[in-house]
C-alpha cells in the first residue's frame, strides 16, 4: 500500500506462491498477473493503440533509450507526454535504458557515474545516468518508472555478477533520490545478481531497505535457458516484499509466463508476440504455427476457431499464408493482433484460475494442449 504518492497494489487471492490482484495507477488499473505489450518507440508495432487495448491489455511498455534518441524526451514532453503523443489511454511502464545500453557493448563506456554511449542511429554521443534516466522518464510521463541499472550479462563469474549487482544497487539509491513521485506514479527497483542466490538476496535486501513501489527481477532471459531461469525464480520472488508487485523483465514465451506466475511473479513484458507476428509465427493453444508453411495454402479454416480476435473471426489460414508470401503489410497487423489476443487470453485464464485454487490444473492443461500440436491442414 502507499500514501499520497506512489501506486496501490491490492492482492485479491493467492494459490501457492501465485497471486492475483490489481495495481492502481494514475491512468487506470492493471489486473495482475499482467502481460505488457512492448511499444518500444511509442508504438506497438503494426497495431493501433485502440486495437492493443481491445486485446485486453491494461498497460504497455515504452523504451527510454529509443525515445531519448528519437524523437527525444523533451519533444515528447512538449507534445503532452508519451500517452498523448501516441494516443494510448492506459498506463505505461518505461524501462530505464540500461538493458539497451548493455547491448551496445562496443559503443558504450561504463563508469560509477553512468554510461556514455554512441547512438546506433547516427553515432552521436550521449550520457545516461540514474539522474538522467529519472529525468527522461518524467518527461515521457511514465506511470511506472524503472530504476537505472546495469543488466548483468550471462554467463558472468561470481566476481562479475557481484560487482555489477552492487553498482546497480548504488544506482538504485541514486534513482530513488532523483525520482519525483506523484499520486498514481511509482518507481520499481531491479534485483540483479545473475544466477547466484546469495547475490540475489543481497540485492533484494538492499532494494527493500531503499524502498520502492514494486520490484523487478532483471538479468534473466538473457541466454541461461528456462531450467536455470526457473531455478532462480524458485528463490528470488520470495526474497521480495510480499505486498508489492513483482515484475520479471523481458519474459517471455507462454510456458515461461505460466511457470513464473506459479513462482510468484505478477508482471511480464516481451517482444515475442509482436516480433513473431511480423515474421509469420502465430501463438495458439496448440503451440506455434508458421503461416509461411505451404500446408496452409488451401486451408479455409481460421487460425484458431476459439480465438475472438478479428484475424481468427474473419480471415482464413489460406489468406494469412497468402499475405505473408506476398509480403503484404496487412498480414503483420492481423497476426500481431492475434498473438497479443492470445497472450491476454492466457493471462485472463491465469487470473481466473488463482482464486479457485486451480492454477496447477490450469498449467497442466496448458502444457498438455500446447504439446498436442496444431491440427493438420484439411
Amino acid at each position: 500500500m502507499t500514501g499520497a504518492h506512489g501506486l496501490k497494489f491490492n492482492i485479491a487471492a493467492r494459490d501457492g506462491a501465485a497471486r492475483t490482484g490489481e495495481l492502481e495507477t494514475a491512468r487506470g488499473v492493471v489486473r495482475t498477473p499482467a502481460f505488457m505489450p512492448v511499444g518500444t518507440a511509442a508504438t506497438v508495432k503494426a497495431v493501433s493503440p485502440d486495437d492493443v487495448a481491445a486485446t485486453g491489455a491494461d498497460i504497455i511498455l515504452g523504451n527510454t533509450y529509443h525515445l531519448m534518441l528519437r524523437p527525444t524526451a523533451e519533444r515528447i514532453a512538449n507534445l503532452g507526454g508519451v500517452q498523448k503523443f501516441m494516443n494510448w489511454k492506459g498506463p505505461m511502464l518505461t524501462d530505464s535504458g540500461g538493458f539497451q545500453v548493455m547491448s551496445l557493448s562496443a559503443l558504450r563506456k561504463l563508469s560509477e557515474k553512468g554510461v556514455t554511449f554512441q547512438s546506433h542511429i547516427d553515432g552521436s554521443k550521449h550520457e545516461l545516468s540514474p539522474e538522467r534516466s529519472m529525468e527522461i522518464q518524467a518527461l515521457l510521463g511514465s506511470d511506472i518508472v524503472m530504476a537505472f541499472d546495469e543488466c548483468t550479462p550471462f554467463p558472468a563469474t561470481e566476481d562479475e555478477a557481484a560487482d555489477s549487482m552492487r553498482l546497480s544497487m548504488r544506482w538504485a539509491q541514486r534513482s530513488k533520490d532523483a525520482f519525483q513521485g506523484a499520486p498514481g506514479r511509482g518507481l520499481f527497483g531491479i534485483v540483479q545478481g545473475g544466477v547466484y542466490e546469495n547475490f540475489r538476496r543481497e540485492s533484494a535486501e538492499a532494494l527493500a531497505s531503499i524502498g520502492f513501489d514494486g520490484y523487478a527481477i532483471g538479468g534473466l532471459a538473457v541466454g541461461e535457458g528456462q531450467a536455470e531461469m526457473f531455478r532462480v525464480l524458485d528463490f528470488t520472488p520470495a526474497m521480495l516484499p510480499e505486498d508489492k508487485p513483482r515484475y520479471l523483465m523481458g519474459v517471455g514465451k507462454p510456458d515461461d509466463i505460466v511457470g513464473a506466475v506459479q513462482r510468484g511473479v505478477d508482471m511480464f513484458d516481451c517482444v515475442l508476440p509482436t516480433r513473431s507476428g511480423r515474421t509469420g509465427q502465430a501463438f495458439t493453444r496448440r503451440g506455434t504455427v508458421n503461416m509461411r508453411n505451404a500446408r496452409h495454402m488451401d486451408d479455409p479454416r481460421s487460425l484458431d476457431e476459439e480465438c475472438p480476435c478479428t484475424c481468427c473471426q474473419n480471415y482464413s489460414r489460406a489468406y494469412l499464408h497468402h499475405l505473408f508470401r506476398a509480403k503484404e503489410l496487412f498480414g503483420l497487423t492481423l497476426l500481431t493482433t492475434h498473438n497479443l489476443t492470445y497472450y491476454q487470453a492466457l493471462m485472463s485464464g491465469i487470473r481466473a484460475a488463482i482464486p479457485e485454487g486451480k492454477l496447477d490444473d490450469f498449467a497442466a492443461g496448458f502444457t498438455e494442449e500446447q504439446a498436442s500440436g496444431d491440427i493438420e491442414a484439411l
